[in-house]
């Protein structure tokens, strides 16, 4: 049975553990909250669960742990960072910021990371900005790892390559959040460590045969691209779109070889009131919401939702009730509530 926990007291306690690992405050914070906010929104392969890993990548000196992004390029409306492999949360959480405050001039927003460090949960970085009144979207890829084989092939080249699009409208924002592949690294691995197939023949093994079962993965089977064996040529042109807008824009990524787990990042972000202006831009997104829920659905079926909707629904529980947390995250937080003499928040 899951345990619940308050989802501040696991904020506070996920910036101790990367405090004590050595993490200035804010970086501390700003992490803590996001991988918290990830599990909130029901991402539990890319909150908590990371903690520990992540807490390994400082010890090893593969995390950076202290100082700012470099800028390397400034022309005007766009800017290119390189991160320095500092912790990718906090890196492209800054991002937003400058963006968002780019676009407020310009209309338009963007910055590009280079070297940062993995950067967990895109959704959790959609809400606030969106509430604010910006569209944003973040495109993300790993330059230094390959499970994702292009269309047709069998040998892995690209990484899951997530799209996250923050937009803004009423009653709540419409968050997406997809990978350009059927599934994640992250799932496969959380399915081959429970010895249970994936939900779906998702995989090709080193042979090109399609499967479930995620130990290919370790015996050169890759994830398939979005639309699978049919339609994969969807997928497949997706993330050469997101390699090259922030890989190429960066000016490193594969190419460089890079070995080390970390991220190349776009942030974009518009100002509707640049363009036909924010009343108009609503108006617009509400006729759609409001046409969405409206659709007839087959009979006994659910209404339609919007992308976001589910994942605002259970944060609001959580923070109501407290966040469930399996006994693979709790095990994990107790190793780091010992590792670090620190005690473990008080269950609900």
């Amino acid at each position: 049975m899951p345990t619940k926990f308050e989802p501040k007291s696991l904020r506070k306690f996920a910036c101790d553990v990367l405090m004590k690992a050595g993490f200035p405050a804010e970086p501390a914070r700003v992490v803590a909250k996001g991988l918290v906010e990830a599990d909130l929104y029901g991402h539990s392969t890319h909150g908590l669960a990371l903690l520990p890993d992540y807490v390994d990548e400082i010890a090893s000196g593969a995390m950076t742990k202290e100082g700012a992004p470099e800028v390397v390029s400034d022309f005007g409306a766009v800017a290119l960072w390189d991160a320095r492999r500092l912790p990718g949360v906090w890196t492209t959480e800054l991002a937003i910021a400058e963006a968002a405050k780019r676009a407020r001039s310009f209309g338009l927003g963007a910055v590009c990371l280079r070297r940062s460090h993995h950067i967990a949960c895109l959704a959790v970085f959609l809400e606030a900005p969106a509430r604010d009144g910006l569209a944003l979207v973040i495109l993300s890829s790993d330059p230094s790892d390959s499970h994702v084989a292009p269309f047709g092939g069998v040998t892995p080249v690209m990484t899951p390559n997530p799209i996250a699009i923050g937009i803004p409208a009423e009653p709540d924002p419409i968050l997406i959040d997809v990978s350009t592949s059927i599934t994640t690294a992250a799932m496969c691995a959380r399915m081959r460590n429970a010895g249970t197939p994936l939900p779906g023949k998702w995989l090709l093994d080193k042979d090109g045969n399609v499967t479930d079962d995620a130990n290919v993965m370790k015996d050169g089977g890759s994830i398939l691209p979005i639309g699978g064996v049919d339609h994969g040529h969807k997928g497949y042109g997706l993330s050469l779109m997101v390699e090259a807008l922030t890989q190429g824009l960066g000016g490193f990524g594969r190419a460089d070889h890079p070995t080390e787990w970390g991220a190349s990042v776009l942030v974009l972000a518009f100002a509707p009131e640049a363009f036909g202006g924010r009343d108009a831009f609503l108006r617009q997104t509400g006729w759609l919401v409001e046409a969405c829920a409206q659709s007839v659905v087959p009979e006994g079926k659910p209404q339609v939702r919007l992308p976001g909707q589910a994942a605002l629904k259970r944060k609001g529980e959580a923070e109501r009730d407290g966040l469930a947390l399996d006994g693979v995250r709790l095990a994990g937080l107790e190793g780091l509530a010992k590792r670090f003499s620190l005690s473990l928040p008080v269950p609900r």
